[in-house]
């Protein structure tokens, strides 16, 4: 479950800390980098536990309406989502149980949250729908509990409030940890029961070691870093750049060093969407160019190994760009070696075709970094 989308966003998270907290002990900082990734594990397995929670909440409602009705001489209440055959298989799930009794995990605590979701669910168009509707199999039962998490579970205010008060770790992790409980729910078989294997923490061990290798590399390395992006920033402000900006390049120099195997597109990819998500709105454009230039310039010089793509031909677009300036304290400059700044990230599926993508292709870029992935 945890891919290098999620570990990238953790070391930039856990590097800025480190330069910011002032301790700067990098077996405590590497330590708490493995316990932060841990965690998204941890939620992940907790969220797919909240359907559980749901349905048994939904089956003592079901219980004591029974009751009454039975009382009053009404008819037997519907059992169909108490019994809805997604959840009951959720419910058997050896994995799910097994880890939830490890770590102690439950919604127990929470029971004012749980029904305030029942009661949203139960008021919801799906919920109504699928009640009414007399066809009742495996794919319909399933896919009803995949519209309700993206409906009530996945933007939830409540639950994020209630999720940060129980771990600081999960305060930028559910948004990815969403995708992968849905992928989990759309790959659910029912001729599996209880033995359905859930997302594993790493996919392999080499996942791990990406992590450790990558968080090293940033740090220890620092300073030849941010030497190389002085040396490729040239006539670029690289001294009124935000710090964060800086953090974001330091990481990607590293990748592009340490990772043979990951292309150069992949990486500025990747940390040029994180500039957008974490840095200033226009540090996505800046670190756009600024990478490409610096793993040009270590090509030229012989310490990237990597195949870079032609520059494109300057086009009349370009040269009014060089002409009217460029990213220079907040505006876009060329690089001062006569040819203007190439951008080379393309927008990921999820910022082009939404929702769906996200849950469809929830590593993003990162699949095409190895052939293995």
């Amino acid at each position: 479950m945890i891919n290098r989308e999620l570990i990238r966003t953790k070391i930039v998270q856990l590097t800025y800390a480190y330069y910011q907290n002032g301790s700067k002990n990098i077996e405590n900082a590497e330590k708490e980098l493995l316990l932060s990734l841990s965690k998204a594990y941890d939620l992940y397995n907790y969220l797919l536990d909240l359907i559980v929670a749901v349905t048994q909440e939904e089956t003592q409602r079901v219980e004591q309406l029974s009751v009454r009705n039975k009382r009053e001489g009404k008819d037997e209440p519907s059992t169909k989502f108490i019994f809805n055959k997604f959840a009951v298989q959720l419910q058997e799930n050896k994995a799910l149980n097994s880890f939830n009794e490890d770590k102690n995990m439950s919604w127990n605590d929470d029971k004012d949250f749980v029904r305030s979701l029942c009661n949203k669910i139960e008021q919801s168009d799906t919920y109504k729908e699928y009640m009414a509707s007399p066809q009742s199999d495996y794919e319909a039962d399933r896919e009803v509990w995949r519209k309700l998490y993206r409906q009530l579970i996945e933007d939830n205010a409540d639950l994020d409030q209630l999720l940060e008060e129980k771990s600081l770790y999960w305060n930028d992790d559910k948004e990815v940890v969403d995708t992968f409980v849905l992928k989990t729910i759309k790959r659910f078989d029912p001729k599996e029961r209880g033995n359905q294997e859930l997302l594993p923490e790493y996919k392999d061990e080499d996942d791990r070691e990406f992590a450790r290798k990558l968080f090293r590399a940033t740090i220890l390395n620092a300073n030849e870093y941010q030497r190389y992006m002085s040396e490729a920033s040239r006539n670029w402000d690289f001294s009124r750049l935000a710090y964060m900006d800086i953090v974001i390049m330091q990481i990607a120099i590293a990748e592009l060093l340490n990772f043979p195997n990951i292309p150069v597109s992949v990486t500025i990819n990747e940390y040029v969407d994180m500039a957008k998500r974490y840095s200033t709105p226009r540090s996505g454009g800046y670190i756009n160019g600024m990478l490409d230039a610096i793993a040009r310039h270590l090509v030229d010089t012989g310490k990237l190994l990597k195949p870079m793509p032609p520059r494109p031909e300057r086009n009349n677009y370009a040269d009014r760009r060089q002409q009217n300036g460029g990213y220079q304290n907040g505006n876009y400059q060329n690089e001062g070696n006569g040819r203007p700044v190439r951008f080379v990230h393309k927008p990921k599926p999820e910022e082009t075709e939404g929702k769906q993508a996200e849950e469809e292709q929830p590593q993003s870029n990162a699949s095409q970094e190895e052939p293995k992935e």
